[in-house]
């Protein structure tokens, strides 16, 4: 999985693991809040077009193995969507902070030494963001990376810390500060990736839309998606520009 383009990644081969925090393509489960705004169908295919988009945004790095992290329930599903160029791994327990534990539990146990987990739903990150959260666990115990309404895209360990996800703030508001509390109670150092946003709401989607008709190259397969929904639907029901 390496890329010339991205060979000065500055990992070691083996060391470093990304994984993709996914869920099967399923209405009524992907995305639930874009609901309000879109269609279930359409919800369903925008998530299609993130996680592609994600999968080769993890697949462009160098010198990192790739992964996807989902519910047991889902293993199946995701396959027939995703294929068998990336592993799937079935998480112990349900919910995010069951799943979080399972990706730092997994693969610190098969000798990975810098792990991040990686939401489904930002492909447009610039991938040098990602280099850099390798990179920080290199100095640090933990890497965040903070979204601008108070939640967090990415979050990287050296190791299984238990306890690390556990507690109320998963999925809401506060999420980055209490994963932050639950950080310094350990006693771990931790490091910051810029601040970013995903894919939660209408305005989120109408942001992205106005970013990738400019530069499409960052997410193609969502750009291509986007640009089809704004020609087949009114602006304000498309999610597209205001």
């Amino acid at each position: 999985m390496k890329s010339s383009s991205q060979s000065t990644a500055g990992s070691r081969s083996g060391d470093c693991t990304l994984v993709i925090m996914a869920k099967a393509p399923k209405p009524g489960v992907v995305k639930t809040r874009l609901a309000q705004s879109l269609p279930l169908e359409a919800v369903v295919e925008l998530y299609r077009c993130l996680l592609d988009d994600t999968m080769a945004l993890a697949r462009s790095l160098g010198d990192v193995d790739v992964a996807i992290m989902c519910p047991a329930s889902d293993v199946e599903d995701l396959s027939r969507a995703v294929g068998d160029s990336i592993p799937i791994v079935a998480q112990s327990g349900d919910g995010l902070a069951a799943g979080l534990t399972s990706v730092f539990a997994h693969f610190a146990e098969a000798g990975r030494r810098r792990i991040v987990a990686f939401n489904s739903d930002s492909p447009h990150l610039p991938a040098s963001v990602l280099v850099s959260a390798f990179r920080a666990l290199a100095q640090s115990d933990v890497v965040v990376g903070p979204t601008h309404d108070g939640g967090y895209y990415l979050v990287g360990a050296t190791a299984s810390h238990p306890g690390l996800f556990a507690g109320d703030g998963l999925g809401t508001t506060n999420a980055y500060e209490a994963l932050l509390g639950r950080v310094r109670a350990l006693g771990l150092s931790v490091s910051l990736t810029d601040p970013f946003y995903d894919i939660d709401v209408a305005e989120d989607l109408s942001r992205l839309a106005a970013e990738l008709k400019s530069a499409p190259a960052r997410a193609p397969r969502t750009a291509r998606w986007l640009t089809e929904w704004r020609k087949a639907m009114p602006p304000e029901q498309s999610g597209g520009e205001r």
